[in-house]
């Protein structure tokens, strides 16, 4: 019989040669985890902060922890990783509001850089308008001559400001402004409340909107602000300031934002006129082309007349006696009616519409902001995907939030009296404030009052087009 070879000693290699490694496996909650993660790599570009990635990351490793006991330091030091990477990666791209509200016009050159108080130009604040006021409008206006180039002459009743001053512990603040000439007080009378009648203006002589409004006549400001009760502004920017030759009712001009991040449209009448002419409408469009061009330096705007339909022959009385007016003006772009889907769209620079319509559309656009994040809230899965996805989308929704939200754009303007009027929402807060008086300083540095007075010098022809009812029809 014959004997067997001696038997090699086992080299661990298999038949075909490759070398088997015994690696740990990954739990399955891990895997699915990192899987999620690298097919949704898109969303995390989009983070607004970094401190927003570290909390992300330790939101992730937790998660982690909790669904895999054993793994949690392998997620939390991958975690930790990946947002090192981002944070170095994205931080130039952190999103700041003020900052951008500011958009440069801090420096003396336009750049981010330290304001240079010669180029500061001063701002009247009614103290006393709005629902919060004079608390925080105060503290608004604090806040505002940190970031923006301005000063700030604060009208108000000094009893109620000092109670508002001490509760909010300002002292120090206001103090140290006041002290840099950033900031100067002006005592008023008693105040115009939200719910009186806009006639109160000529009552209350004294009033803290009416002692604004006489700054700007004065030229001892450039532009006037106030959150306080609309119609009484209105009628005190009538009274104070006047009208603009040849312009027979201001409008309310409101900036919407589009889908383009870096354009706005602006719409207007949105609350000064709840009845309007054709003729008046005529005029909203010369006013909003040369703030549209002036100040968001739009090469040539688009106007476009608020319908329900694109077609010339559509629309109710107001606009078929509109549109002809509007198309037989060479002195602006009109591009035809914006029905109501368009207005966001981005394809029109400059909306006009009756005051009615114009604020309730003003009015529903407040809301969508946060009606938006609740329902995606209420969509995101349940449980722990869920809760990893809104660690994730979390800085997402709150930018989508700000771009909607009114107390990110301050205030609308009060176009067709003879000075820069902003006039705020009656539920402003400091940040809302902040907007306002950027927009106000906009307004006011960029030359627009020489503009709307050479557009009143030479004259504004209306024709007779409006007092004729359009006779066209669809066919």
């Amino acid at each position: 019989m014959t004997p067997l070879p001696p038997k090699e000693p086992d080299s661990g290699l298999p038949s075909s040669g490759r070398v088997r490694v015994n690696r740990p496996r990954q739990s399955r909650a891990i895997r699915r985890l990192v899987i999620w993660y690298r097919r949704n790599a898109a969303v995390t570009t989009l983070v607004d902060t970094a401190s927003a990635l570290v909390d992300t990351a330790n939101a992730t490793a937790s998660v982690a922890g909790t669904m895999a006991g054993a793994a949690t330091s392998v997620a939390g030091n991958m975690a930790g990783a990946a947002s090192n990477v981002a944070g170095s990666v994205l931080q130039p791209l952190v999103f700041d509001p003020l900052r951008r509200l500011q958009q440069g016009s801090g420096g003396a050159d336009g750049s981010d850089g330290p304001i240079d108080d010669r180029r500061r130009l001063w701002v009247a604040v009614d103290g006393m308008g709005g629902d919060h006021a004079p608390g925080a409008i105060l503290e608004g206006c604090l806040r505002a001559v940190q970031l923006l180039p301005v000063r700030v002459r604060f009208v108000a009743e000094s009893e109620p400001l000092r109670r508002a001053v001490s509760e909010l512990g300002l002292q120090e603040a206001l103090q140290e402004a006041i002290d840099r000439q950033l900031i100067q007080l002006v005592p008023s009378g008693p105040s115009i409340g939200m719910d009186d009648e806009a006639t109160a203006v000529r009552r209350k002589r004294d009033a803290s909107v009416n002692l604004a409004m006489d700054l700007v006549k004065r030229g001892d400001a450039t532009a006037v602000y106030s959150a306080g009760n609309s119609g009484a502004v209105m009628a005190s920017a009538i009274f104070r300031l006047g009208r603009l030759p040849g312009i027979e009712r201001p409008a309310i001009g409101a900036l919407f934002p589009t889908k383009d991040p870096e354009q706005q449209v602006l719409v207007l009448d949105v609350g000064a006129n709840m009845d309007c002419k054709p003729a008046w409408l005529h005029q909203f469009a010369l006013l909003g082309n040369i703030y549209s061009r002036d100040v968001l330096q739009v090469r040539r705007p688009r106007i476009g007349l608020l319908n329900i339909g694109e077609e010339e022959c559509k629309g109710n009385d107001l606009a078929l006696r509109t549109f002809p007016l509007l198309a037989s003006d060479s002195r602006f772009r009109f591009a035809g009616n914006c029905e109501g889907r368009d207005v966001l769209s981005g394809n029109f620079d400059v909306v006009v519409c009756d005051g009615f319509t114009g604020n309730v559309l003003l009015k529903f656009l407040e809301s969508v902001g946060g009606v938006l994040l609740d329902v995606l809230r209420a969509e995101l899965p349940r449980g722990r995907r869920g809760k990893v996805g809104s660690a994730f989308l979390r800085s997402n929704l709150i930018r989508i939030k700000k771009r909607l939200d009114h107390a990110e754009h301050g205030g609308a303007l009060l176009l067709g009296v003879d000075g820069v009027c902003v006039i705020g929402h009656g539920s402003s807060k400091a940040l809302s404030v902040v907007s306002a008086l950027r927009l106000a300083h906009s307004a006011a540095s960029h030359g627009v009052m020489e503009d709307l007075h050479a557009l009143g010098g030479a004259g504004l022809a209306t024709g007779n087009a409006g007092d004729t009812k359009a006779a066209t029809t669809c066919g």
